[in-house]
């Protein structure tokens, strides 16, 4: 008998940061250190599916419970700072 098996449908959050040379730098905030890139937006989503999958399927393996997603809401600013010359 074969045993089937299930599967399970996974939301997380991830930041994709443009880099300056082009492309994407892509993070997991609820999975620590599930970091990906890729030179397109569609090339990072995929890169990082994948590292979900990857990550996700390790901590089964090892009995260990998925992590929650974290929901981050981005904030940027620009911080003024004096330099003496």
């Amino acid at each position: 008998m074969v045993k089937s098996k299930k599967e399970i449908v996974l939301n997380y959050t991830a930041v994709f940061e443009p880099q300056p040379e082009g492309g994407y730098t892509v993070i997991v905030p609820a999975l620590a250190g599930c970091v990906s890139e890729g030179n397109s937006l569609e090339e990072a989503r995929e890169m990082i599916g994948d590292a979900i999958r990857a990550y996700c399927e390790s901590l089964l393996k090892d009995n260990l419970p998925l992590p929650k997603d974290i929901q981050l809401k981005p904030r940027n600013e620009k911080i003024r700072v004096l330099l003496s010359a």
